[in-house]
């Protein structure tokens, strides 16, 4: 099996490409070059391919300025498009698309399953409902179509939990403000797990939300990250602090949603790591 994959350098993709190696499959990486290169292109790279994993983007962490924000969304939103003109362009179709989008699109008031239309209101959910919409224009009629709206995903390899592990593992670890917001969240093994199978057992096609089922808040993840470092976590980082450093981006550490992986259960997905507390002692002991 072919398969292409959009952003395979990241932490996500990484993971995917060497999954899909030691199934032995082709790994056709899709760069920032072949994207700007123009859809004729494009085609040119996805011809014979099966099967396209997008994972394109640009980091979301750090403050949003204008110019950064514009980073974030084209890298996303025009880099689908341009992946979806190509693919309803090939002679042989794909079998499947599968793109990436994030439990942002979500508000931080209701419990959400994939059914949910309860949007947020501000950039990240505006970013991914552009996002998704591209994915959407893929001709369905020939080539199978999945979202994954994903939650925090945990690798001490990268991503929050690498940044969080130096002051924790100091005795420094904190919640912020009151902790009582909601972090959605996955181990990057089941991500994995998820979008490989997908690929060679597809079900169905549609939104997934891929999360973890096990729901938290900051201050029950702050508490179970300080039990598994061995470490206290007394302290409390300030809401208004959090406001005034990053911006309009701390609403990724201040407004979290309560998400619930409805049609994965509902497939039979076996979560390899299915409570937070797991999830932690795979990554920084090595034992479940």
């Amino acid at each position: 099996m072919v398969v292409a994959i959009c952003g395979s350098s990241g932490l996500i993709g990484t993971a995917v490409k060497q999954a899909l190696e030691a199934r032995d499959c082709r790994i056709v990486p899709v760069t920032r070059t072949d994207i700007a290169s123009g859809s004729d292109h494009l085609k040119d790279l996805l011809d014979g391919c099966d099967a396209l994993v997008n994972l394109a983007g640009v980091s979301i962490a750090g403050r949003w300025t204008e110019a950064r924000k514009k980073e974030i969304y084209e890298s996303r939103v025009l880099t689908t498009r341009r992946l979806v003109e190509a693919v309803n362009s090939l002679e042989k179709p794909l079998a499947d698309f599968i793109t990436a989008s994030a439990v942002g699109i979500y508000d931080s008031v209701e419990v959400h399953d994939e059914f949910s239309t309860s949007y947020a209101s501000g950039f990240l959910a505006d970013l991914c409902i552009d996002w998704e919409h591209e994915a959407l224009k893929v001709d369905a009629e020939k080539t199978r179509l999945t979202i994954f709206r994903l939650g925090v995903v945990l690798s001490a390899s990268g991503g929050m939990l690498k940044k969080m592990l130096p002051p924790f593992r100091l005795g420094l670890g904190a919640r912020i403000g009151k902790g009582d917001f909601y972090m959605p969240w996955i181990h990057i093994d089941d991500v994995v797990k998820a979008i490989v199978g997908t690929i060679f057992k597809p079900i169905a096609t549609g939104v997934y939300n891929l999360v973890a089922p096990e729901i938290v808040t900051n201050r029950e993840f702050t508490l179970q990250l300080a039990a598994v470092t061995g470490k206290a976590a007394y302290l409390t980082l300030p809401a208004k602090l959090v406001s005034l450093v990053m911006g309009e981006a701390s609403q990724l550490l201040l407004e979290g949603q309560q998400v619930i992986p409805q049609r994965l259960l509902a497939d039979g997905f076996e979560f390899s790591y299915p409570t937070l507390e797991s999830a932690l002692r795979k990554e920084l002991i090595g034992k479940n």
